[in-house]
């Protein structure tokens, strides 16, 4: 009789890390819609003073990628990761003080504002401490499972978080809602705090400027698949809307089951078949979705084109993110990851505001066009980088 396969250790041990990242990162998504409600009906303030609450927390997160990454180098995934769950708590203890009623509204801004600095910085350290712990306990040839799994948490909690937040904010005020999100972190920091550390590698720092000049490329490929994504999260519904079409609420739906079913069935492909393959049949069908948006003469026809489009970005991210790391040796994992990840950060951030200006010229749909335009320089930028001579490998 044969002998019952056990589940691989290390596997388990990044699934737990993975659920760690889900509840933290729920402090992220639960107060995205929650806190320009807080901002604008509670504080008194504009819409643009919400938006900036919103976005400044993506701003922390871009600009403090490479610090981040360089501290997972210094002292490892797991402390890193562990800093980083602290920080959200202490982001959530701040942000709780912006209800506090004896204070002046523009004091209670000030006080939110400060929050979400420090919000953005803890996202920053956990996840890419997550990741270097995990690519330290599943080993380098199976870092594209492991970006996998990191996805399903953060948009597994984009998922979740949303609905969630806005039930917290209606049932138990912000304070409460703030106080949900400080809990959050410390839970998953608990989970964690069982599984074992991985030592930091030595070796000679390079500058991270330097590092991103090793990476560029596949940083470049990922960021511009995130304007489809991005330009879909922003204009979906009101293109559906400005048409008078049915199922506007269903855009992120069609693209979440598309992201998560290619995530759970084939999220292996990089490490089996190799990222820059997987990147440019992914890339391609995230340009096919962003067309088919563009062109789509109907409600139906426009739910495909965001299926396709889940279905095409859910593995740019871990087929380019495995080859991130084996282009720089594995004391320069953290930096080199957290500068990969903030390309994607500024295709998020960017793609709002500058296709925002085209659909005032253009309409709605010209905002699908430019995400697929930027899925097929993508493609070509992954194609390029197949030439011969393209690829340095890590050192040994």
């Amino acid at each position: 009789m044969p002998a019952i396969e056990r589940p691989d250790p290390a596997y388990r041990h990044v699934v737990a890390l993975t659920i760690a990242l889900f509840l933290s990162y729920l402090t992220v998504a639960m107060s995205l819609s929650a806190v320009t409600v807080h901002v604008v009906q509670n504080l008194g303030l504009g819409n643009t003073y919400g938006g900036l609450a919103v976005g400044i927390a993506f701003l922390s997160t871009i600009l403090t990628r490479g610090w981040a990454g360089a501290l997972a180098d210094r002292i490892g995934g797991k402390l890193c990761m562990q800093r980083g769950l602290l920080i959200y708590a202490a982001a959530g203890l701040i942000c709780l003080l912006a209800g506090w009623p004896a204070l002046p509204a523009i004091s209670r801004y000030e006080v939110l504002l400060a929050g979400r600095l420090l919000l953005g910085l803890g996202e920053s350290v956990a996840m890419v401490g997550m990741i270097s712990w995990a690519i330290g306990l599943m080993g380098q040839a199976r870092s594209g499972r492991v970006m996998s799994l990191v996805g399903m948490g953060l948009y597994g909690a984009f998922a979740v978080g949303g609905p969630l937040g806005l039930m917290l904010l209606d049932r138990l005020g912000f304070a409460g809602l703030m106080i949900a999100c400080t809990l959050l972190p410390i839970v998953g920091m608990v989970a964690v705090s069982p599984i074992p550390a991985v030592a930091p590698q030595s070796g000679h720092r390079e500058p991270f400027w330097r590092i991103i000049g090793r990476i560029w490329r596949p940083g470049a490929a990922v960021g511009l698949q995130g304007v489809g994504f991005a330009a879909l999260g922003a204009f979906f519904s009101l293109a559906f809307l400005s048409r008078g079409w049915p199922y506007a609420g269903l855009g992120l739906t069609f693209f979440g089951a598309g992201f998560v079913l290619v995530r759970l069935f084939f999220g292996h492909m990089p490490d089996r078949f190799g990222g820059l393959p997987v990147a440019a049949v992914s890339l391609t069908v995230e340009a096919a979705g962003q067309y088919l948006l563009w062109l789509a003469p109907g409600p139906h026809a426009a739910l495909a084109g965001a299926l396709l489009t889940g279905l095409g970005c859910s593995m740019v991210f871990p087929s380019m993110g495995s080859e991130v790391v084996k282009q720089v040796p594995a004391h320069l994992r953290g930096t080199a990851v957290g500068g990969f990840a903030a390309f994607q950060d500024l295709a998020y951030g960017a793609t709002g505001p500058v296709v925002g200006l085209l659909a005032d010229a253009r309409g709605y749909s010209s905002v699908f066009l430019v995400g697929g335009l930027s899925a097929t320089v993508g493609l070509l930028l992954v194609l390029s980088m197949r030439r011969p001579g393209m690829r340095r490998p890590a050192e040994a």
